[in-house]
């Protein structure tokens, strides 16, 4: 039987935390207040060593890269572009949020990150951020990448995380 190896890399730092508000939609008609988290990244990226250099991927260009994705929904409301529930309209320079169809908030636009997700669940941020990651690596020409796995701590032992294996 030939044997198959692979190697893990994870890049989990200070730095890579974001302060945010959201709010979310449960089932039913049930929606939470606007409030806030210190969340902080964790991601593992999976796969063969690069033949040349004798790694997964760079730590220093991933850390990099995990600061940038960070940083572009730090300080910011978090708002669903997805949803069924929560509609999302911009005008000019302000965003109106509603639920359910009835007027919730209004906010300026500078502070809010409209994002291409269902709900702003510690989860659904957890694919957000793998899916922006994954484009990065492969402008970055990553090869032989066979998995990233993101967690996100939205509180202290409150973790969501997502995998994706690619190939």
């Amino acid at each position: 039987m030939p044997e198959r190896s692979e190697y893990r890399v994870s890049v989990t730092k200070d730095y890579l935390v974001f302060s945010s508000a959201h709010f979310i939609t449960f089932a039913g008609h049930r929606c939470e207040g606007l409030h806030g988290h210190n969340y902080r990244a964790r991601v593992t990226v999976e796969g063969a060593l690069d033949e040349e250099a004798w790694f997964v991927f760079d730590f220093v260009e991933l850390k990099k890269l995990m600061k940038q994705l960070c940083d572009e929904i730090d300080h910011l409301v978090l708002l669903p572009l997805e949803s069924t529930r929560i509609g999302v309209v911009e005008e000019g320079e302000i965003v109106k949020v509603s639920v359910d169809g009835k007027p919730r908030y209004v906010f300026p636009l500078k502070d809010c990150a409209l994002l291409p997700i269902p709900n702003t669940t510690v989860e659904m941020l957890a694919r957000l951020l793998t899916d922006r990651l994954r484009k990065e690596l492969v402008a970055r020409g990553a090869t032989g990448l066979t998995a990233i796995e993101m967690e996100v701590e939205e509180n202290f032992g409150q973790t969501a995380v997502y995998r994706l294996t690619l190939k």
